[in-house]
C-alpha cells in the first residue's frame, strides 16, 4: 500500500478529506479504526464506506467515479415487465434483516470470497437495531427468495449487497426500494461501484465531486419518522 495512506486513530473518528484517496487501488482512503456505530455513521454521512477481505485491516473507500441509480430512471426491459405482471412475489421492508445479510454473505451465486465477514455482519446488525441499516425482502409464499440491504441516513441510501434464489428476485427488491425512495422525493441510490447488473437497471457513474455534491443534498433531506418502519412494499 502507498505510504501516503491515512491510518485512522482508534480514539478519533475523523476521516481524511476525499482528495487524499488513492487512485490505485481506486478510492482507498484510509485504513484501520473500527466498525462502531459512530464511526460507520460518520463514514456514510460523508459518502465513505468500508470494504475489506478476510485477513485485511479495515479499509475505507471513496471511489472516483461513483455509481448511483437515479430513482427516476430505473430501467425495466420487456421481459422483466412481463415477469412482474405474472409473478407471485411479495416484498417487505425490515422484516428479516439478519436473514438477508446472511444470504448476501453466502449467496449461492457468489463466485468469489465474501467480504461480508462476521465482524461486518455484527456491525451492520447493530446499525439495523439503531434504525440506520435496512433490508428489503422478496418472498415467494413464505420463503425468502431475494433481497438487499444498505445504510440510510436521512434521504441518503447506500446499497451494500443483494442476493437472489429465484429469477429476478434481486431486481424486484431494487425496484421496490427505488419506488419507495422516489415517492419520498429521494432521487438516487448510492451503488458505490458500477457492475453489469446495476448498469442493466439504469445505474450511471458520476465523478466523485459530483457524487459528493448530490450526496450532501440527500443526506440532509429529512424523511418521516416512520419511513423505515417494517412494512409491505409495492414494486409494480
Amino acid at each position: 500500500m502507498s505510504q501516503s495512506l491515512y491510518s485512522l486513530d482508534d480514539k478519533v473518528l475523523a476521516f481524511p478529506h476525499h482528495h487524499l484517496a488513492l487512485s490505485e487501488p481506486n478510492g482507498l482512503l484510509a485504513v484501520g479504526g473500527d466498525l462502531s456505530p459512530d464511526r460507520l455513521t460518520l463514514a456514510y454521512r460523508h459518502g465513505i464506506f468500508p470494504w475489506f477481505n478476510e485477513g485485511d485491516p479495515i479499509l475505507w473507500w471513496s471511489p472516483d467515479p461513483r455509481a448511483i441509480l437515479p430513482t427516476e430512471h430505473v430501467y425495466t426491459n420487456r421481459s422483466l415487465l412481463k415477469f412482474i405482471k405474472k409473478c407471485d412475489y411479495r416484498v417487505t421492508l425490515n422484516k428479516a434483516f439478519v436473514d438477508v445479510i446472511a444470504y448476501c454473505a453466502n449467496a449461492p451465486t457468489r463466485d468469489d470470497d465474501t467480504w461480508i465477514l462476521s465482524d461486518m455482519i455484527q456491525a451492520y446488525s447493530r446499525l439495523h437495531k439503531l434504525g440506520m441499516a435496512h433490508s428489503i425482502e422478496v418472498w415467494q409464499n413464505d420463503q425468502l427468495v431475494g433481497g438487499l440491504y444498505g445504510v440510510a441516513i436521512n434521504g441518503f441510501f447506500s446499497g451494500e449487497s443483494m442476493f437472489y434464489l429465484r429469477p429476478n428476485a434481486s431486481k424486484i427488491a431494487l425496484l421496490a426500494l427505488t419506488k419507495k425512495l422516489k415517492h419520498a422525493g429521494i432521487n438516487f441510490v448510492d451503488c458505490q461501484i458500477l457492475n453489469p447488473f446495476l448498469q442493466s437497471m439504469g445505474a450511471i457513474e458520476l465523478s466523485r465531486c459530483d457524487f459528493l455534491m448530490r450526496q450532501q443534498d440527500v443526506v440532509s433531506q429529512r424523511v418521516a419518522d416512520h419511513f423505515w418502519h417494517a412494512s409491505d412494499l409495492s414494486f409494480r
